[in-house]
């Protein structure tokens, strides 16, 4: 391979205690948050919004942000549904409908309102590290390159860029295969009668593939999950998966979404000719971004399990808690990988009303750093608590938690290890967080 050697000196840019990569559901927690707590924070965001899958992927819903009983993404998660998604009622299982433009606006305050220092079009392409510690990631945009030093680091880019670029080690599939749940390119649609519609998605899906109408034989559709909020008759689709995909690789990015484009006409075919309400159906536009629903997942100082799920775990570093099902889709496209999706899905990974699993704080602090944090979708988790944990609500919970740790580190030298938890979890009930257990005697934490 021919090689292309460069180095330059760049300007200092920033200089922040807090440097969150990412303006996603759980960047701009954890920004806000840091901020509140008192810190001076830089955010750098890749597109021109905050709010990542929900706004630059069109992803049409938040996932339950409750147990049935319990508010559990609270604190900056309560916000969200309350400003963010006013007169808005909950779906069937807790889903809330999303309307982009109106969770952009609210991003944009919240940010304002708390005083984060920001911008857009800023990409993270390399970290520098010394003895173990980030001391600057390294960005791009329009000007060029330049430099962010902070005390912490918190990666929220969903990908883990900035802890891969500093070296931290990650997991990706299971066990060498590189297998992952595969993203889905969504898309916005006009012309629905949501009043006429009667059954599932899925309902004329079988028969529709034996027709020949697809060209991927795709067993799974998310599908609409109801009307855009405040827009008569137009709805986001969740509808193809793009399998096969690394997230992580621009090129496979790049077939991929060249791949589901040219697919979605094979969906409109399917919802305008088998399914009721949507006969006037039109395509409006896609996302600019594939929803992914992952890639790395990082080696942090406790990796959150199935086990860990199943037994409805508590810690007593515990950050949160969240009750999502393990929802993941299947790798392939047959009927052997879809068959066990459904299987898992539907019974043995969802809970009963006030049932929930801890988060604890360690999954959180990457092992090979000692001033960085993780929060989203590539925290410390297997695959299959990653696809509970990966959803907004969550990561509300651990952006907001990475964010309150962040700025106590701060104040500390920046050792994300170097203060008690007990702190932290004091700040995090101070900031709304749902924590039940903090209220027991400490000999029955």
């Amino acid at each position: 391979m021919a090689m292309c050697r460069y180095a330059r000196d760049l300007e200092v840019a920033h200089d922040a205690d807090v440097f969150v990569a990412g303006g996603g559901p759980s960047g701009v927690a954890a920004a806000v948050t840091a901020a509140k707590c008192g810190a001076k924070v830089f955010l750098a965001e890749s597109t021109g919004a905050f709010s990542g899958m929900a706004t630059a992927a069109f992803v049409p819903a938040f996932a339950q942000f409750t147990d049935g009983v319990n508010f559990l993404a609270d604190g900056f998660g309560r916000q969200v549904r309350e400003r963010a998604c006013a007169g808005t009622a909950d779906l069937f299982d807790g889903w809330v409908p999303i309307n982009p433009e109106r969770l952009k606006s609210f991003y944009d305050e919240a940010v304002r309102e708390a005083g984060v220092d920001f911008s857009f079009f800023t990409n993270v392409v390399d970290a520098v590290t010394e003895d173990g510690r980030i001391a600057c990631a390294v960005l791009a945009s329009k000007r060029g390159l330049f430099a962010v030093r902070a005390r912490v680091f918190v990666d929220c880019t969903g990908d883990g860029d900035l802890l891969a670029f500093a070296g931290a080690p990650f997991e990706y599939g299971t066990d060498g295969d590189r297998e992952v749940q595969p993203p889905t390119l969504c898309s916005i649609w006009s012309g629905i009668d949501f009043n006429q519609r009667t059954g599932a998605d899925q309902a004329g899906l079988p028969q529709a593939i034996a027709d020949g109408i697809f060209s991927v034989p795709d067993l799974h559709l998310p599908g609409f999950i109801g009307e855009m909020p405040g827009v008569p008759g137009v709805g986001i689709g969740n509808v193809g998966h793009v399998f096969g995909t690394d997230a992580t690789d621009e090129r496979s990015l790049t077939e991929a979404m060249l791949d589901a484009r040219r697919r979605l006409a094979e969906y409109g075919r399917y919802y305008r000719e088998c399914l009721k309400g949507y006969e006037k159906m039109a395509l409006v536009c896609t996302a600019p971004r594939l929803g992914v629903r992952e890639s790395r997942r990082f080696v942090c100082d406790y990796t959150l399990s199935e086990s860990d799920f199943l037994s409805r775990a508590t810690f007593p570093d515990e950050i949160g808690r969240y009750a999502y099902p393990i929802d993941m889709h299947a790798s392939k496209a047959d009927a052997e990988a879809f068959g066990k999706m459904w299987e898992g899905y539907n019974a043995k990974y969802r809970y009963g009303e006030g049932e929930s699993y801890g988060i604890p704080y360690r999954s959180l602090t990457p092992k090979t750093l000692s001033n960085a944090l993780v929060a989203g979708r590539c925290l410390g988790a297997d695959r299959k608590m990653q696809a509970s944990i990966r959803v907004m609500p969550g990561c509300f919970i651990t952006g907001q938690a990475a964010g309150a740790a962040a700025a106590l580190a701060a104040e500390s030298g920046g050792d994300v290890r170097g203060f008690d938890v007990k702190t932290l979890q004091s700040r995090l009930k101070g900031l709304g967080a749902y924590l039940p257990r903090l209220a027991l005697p400490i000999g029955e934490q």
